[in-house]
């Protein structure tokens, strides 16, 4: 079977975006992949962070993770730091790395412009950290979406440049964009993406939001005056977001759920889309309930950072031996 890895940073809660976007896709490829899901906290550290709440993060993302419906019989799910050989290759990809390559990255020029004068070398870093992670497990597709094609380019290149010094070691991967993905835009500013840093709360549905506070999120969603129910992206975003919504979660296409809701006006569209997201994340909610700081999560993440281990230590002997860096 094809690998798979992917990684999710713990620097905030999840949103209905980051689901209906990546995590919900991950569950299919257990069945067909050898698929590795990390929590990769350390690259949550490339900014300042609370090393409680870095803590209690990290946890709350592996047990999300669980509640969406990761099986650990299936697929490996552990954290990042506990699994050393992602700090040590990720030193060795700094090597092969260029100052232009880093400096180009378009996610480390948008987060220098907010730090100011005083900039973490780690922003400009952690992208070799990345191309570790991915390389350590020799994998072949990584799910991941369109504003991480660059970084997906950099691992390719870094592969390529690592192969052909050394001799083969790595698998060059490809980047895998699940069909199904849905987009999901802003509550309230519905021409930019769902992000759980938003400063308006009622723009972003996250996982462990109650029904309640659901139900009043789509609401008071963004609409248009028009009040005729079409997907139309550009002329009609607040609409379309909750038509993406609503088809992501309900598995109807955009043409379906047009003649459904002909001449029908927003306030139904709305009600419909809140008792969907209500009934898809409830359940989800009540199993990170179940999971959150219980011994099961812990046994969990101790086999995976095990199994993680033996599979990352084959790949990070092969690069030492191959880079000369062993006695």
């Amino acid at each position: 079977m094809d690998t798979i890895f992917s990684g999710i940073q713990p620097s905030g809660n999840l949103t209905l975006g980051n689901y209906l976007g990546a995590l919900k896709n991950f569950i299919p490829f257990q069945d067909t992949h050898e698929c590795y899901y990390c929590v990769v906290n350390q690259h949550a550290i490339t900014a300042p962070q609370d090393p409680q709440l870095l803590h209690e993060r990290t946890n709350q993302l592996a047990a999300l993770y669980l509640a969406a419906g990761i099986d650990p019989h299936k697929a490996t799910l552990f954290v990042q730091s506990e699994v050393p050989e992602h700090a040590l290759l990720g030193w060795m990809m700094i090597t092969l790395a260029y100052v232009g390559e880093m400096e180009r990255m378009t996610q480390y020029k948008d987060k220098a412009k907010k730090q100011g004068e005083s900039i973490p070398f780690g922003l400009m870093a952690y992208p070799a950290l990345m191309v570790a992670d991915i390389l350590l497990y020799q994998a072949k597709l990584v799910p991941v979406g369109e504003d991480q094609r660059q970084h997906m380019e950099l691992t390719r290149t870094m592969a390529e440049r690592f192969n052909q010094r050394y001799g083969e070691v790595f698998t060059i991967p490809e980047m895998f964009t699940p069909k199904g993905g849905a987009r999901v835009m802003s509550l309230q500013e519905p021409t930019s993406k769902m992000s759980k840093s938003d400063d308006n709360q009622t723009a972003t549905i996250y996982l462990l939001d109650d029904d309640d506070a659901i139900a009043r999120k789509i609401k008071r969603a963004q609409t248009d005056s028009e009040n005729s129910i079409r997907y139309d992206r550009e002329n009609k975003p607040g609409v379309s977001n909750l038509l993406s919504i609503h088809a992501a979660i309900s598995g109807k296409t955009f043409d379906e759920l047009e003649t459904d809701y002909a001449g029908q006006g927003y306030g139904t569209l709305k009600k419909d889309v809140a008792d969907l997201v209500v009934g898809e994340l409830r359940p989800l909610r009540e199993r990170y309930e179940e999971l959150s700081g219980s011994p099961e999560l812990d046994a969990i993440l101790t086999a995976g950072a095990e199994k993680a281990h033996a599979k990352a230590h084959e790949t990070y002997e092969k690069a030492i031996r191959a880079m000369g860096l062993y006695r």
